[in-house]
């Protein structure tokens, strides 16, 4: 069966995460229901990452498996018919051979998060965001995220459902940018990981957002880091910020 990577973009609001869920919708879910008016019978799909219920992608990447030979551009065209009016779109679509996988032929995840800073209700970006009403003193955050970058034990900041075989991973890259979004000034972080464990990254910005509050030093993240106990983790900030941005393969199949 021709097997096809799918680059996948989607609002996670209505959703219930990515992983299909009895009587909930999800986007694997949606994903699936429109494989299945293409080729009507039973699909099952996997992806690089499942996001959480609110968390939203900008290029979330799964494979299909086809009983016909799809030219990739229709096969993204009749999914992308079959998909509205939920908002989830594919963006590209490549046929790759049998034995790769969009979650374990993967090298690495990247991930963005939005913080907005103002008081005025978000209106445009409702939804899109987490919105503090304060100032943040990103600098203070930058410092304190040296501390989390590379290989460590992330017991404080993993959930304590995460189904992780290891709490130890290697953190590549957070980089924290200031900057003007359509509702005003805006804190991103960007994350980038071989993997991350469930919670980790809004984990991650609900504590550096006590630091950039003013409410913990710098240093209070080194030492909830080698504390390797969930209860020394900051507040765990809302998921609508988050956004899966990318995912890395050895041989990039949408290049």
């Amino acid at each position: 069966m021709p097997r096809y990577a799918l680059k996948v973009e989607y609002n996670g609001a209505p959703f219930a995460g990515w992983q299909r869920q009895a009587d909930l919708p999800t986007v694997q879910g949606a994903i699936e229901s429109a494989l299945a008016k293409l080729e009507p019978r039973e699909h099952t799909i996997a992806a690089a990452g499942r996001t959480d219920a609110g968390v939203h992608a900008t290029a979330q990447v799964a494979h299909c498996d086809m009983a016909k030979d799809w030219d990739p551009f229709r096969l993204s065209e009749a999914l992308n018919y079959h998909l509205k009016p939920d908002p989830v779109a594919i963006t590209a679509c490549a046929q790759v051979d049998g034995e790769w996988h969009a979650r374990f032929s993967a090298h690495e995840r990247r991930y963005l998060f939005r913080l907005l800073m103002r008081r005025a209700p978000a209106v445009h970006d409702r939804g899109q965001v987490w919105q503090v009403q304060h100032a943040l003193d990103a600098e203070a955050m930058r410092e304190a995220a040296q501390y989390l970058l590379g290989r460590h034990d992330f017991t404080t900041f993993r959930s304590s459902i995460c189904q992780a075989a290891s709490p130890v991973k290697t953190l590549d890259m957070l980089e924290i940018e200031e900057t003007t979004g359509v509702s005003g000034p805006e804190i991103r972080f960007h994350l980038r990981a071989r993997s991350f464990l469930h919670n980790q990254v809004r984990s991650f910005v609900g504590t550096l957002e006590r630091v950039g509050s003013g409410a913990w030093t710098p240093e209070d993240v080194k030492t909830a880091l080698e504390a390797c106990n969930r209860a020394a983790c900051g507040p765990v900030c809302p998921p609508q910020g988050l956004y899966l941005a990318g995912v890395g393969y050895p041989d990039d199949p949408f290049s």
